[in-house]
């Protein structure tokens, strides 16, 4: 067995990653792993404190395998397939909502799986209120988040495509894990005249190992929950070198 086999998390190993029971399994796996929980709870508080102050609902895409709503209170949960994570199903290039209904769209994980950002992003203005915001937190390049994606993560991480759009081949299984910064730094200037209403209020690069040694869904954790807090103040000790070194990114986007 290969070492990413042996450090495969025994509840997913070997199952479709497109499947829903998949999903549930993760979304245990999430609650199970101390360390992984109080990234996602990280996440979670960046996210709430970047909401805007308008008024209105927010809703998140790819909800089945976490837990915002115990931040966000009244959050929309939503995912592609019917999970117990989720209170509706959709599909983030034709949202079911009223123009200017939405105080935000947020999500984790998610926007480097849409084969067809275009029309997410379409779909956003539309439904946002304006000063409403897209908030996420999504892979990021860098030269070290290069390394680590390229050669030790399942999922496509191609920074140098021209296009936006992918294949897809399914839900979770079809990516470009460089997608977010691709349209949201590298063609920043593109996004703005195709969305002129849409604006990168902030993309600020974070955690360049943090996620690794927690083993994210997949994997099994290399550190217990208890290191998590010292961990993280390391690596934000020194800004420069985590958004230099960061494997991911909270992005917001804002209406006007």
């Amino acid at each position: 067995m290969t070492p990413r086999g042996l450090l495969a998390h025994p509840l997913t190993r070997g199952m479709d990653i497109d499947s829903p029971q998949t999903t549930v399994l993760r979304r245990r796996i999430v609650r199970e792993k101390a360390f992984l929980r109080h990234l996602y709870e990280e996440w979670y508080g960046l996210i709430r404190d970047a909401l805007p102050t308008v008024e209105g609902r927010v809703l998140e895409l790819g909800s089945g395998a976490g837990f915002m709503d115990e931040f966000i209170e009244g959050l929309i949960t939503s995912e592609v397939f019917p999970t117990p994570g989720a209170s509706i199903v959709l599909d983030g290039t034709r949202l079911p909502f009223a123009t200017r209904s939405l105080r935000a769209i947020v999500m984790t994980d998610v926007f480097h799986h849409v084969p067809a950002p275009r029309a997410f992003l379409a779909e956003a203005r539309r439904c946002l209120k304006p000063g409403g915001r897209v908030i996420m937190i999504e892979p990021w390049v860098t030269r070290w988040s290069r390394f680590v994606y390229r050669r030790f993560h399942h999922e496509p991480f191609e920074p140098d495509v021209a296009r936006w759009e992918f294949p897809s081949t399914g839900p979770l299984s079809g990516a470009n894990g460089a997608l977010p910064w691709i349209v949201f730094e590298r063609d920043r200037a593109m996004l703005q005249r195709e969305y002129p209403g849409l604006r990168v209020k902030e993309a600020r690069p974070l955690m360049p190992m943090a996620y690794l040694l927690s083993g994210g869904v997949a994997m099994r954790a290399l550190m217990p929950g208890a290191a998590y807090r010292p961990w993280r103040a390391a690596e934000r000790a020194i800004p420069a070198i985590e958004r230099a070194t960061a494997m991911f990114a909270l992005v917001v986007v804002e209406s006007e």
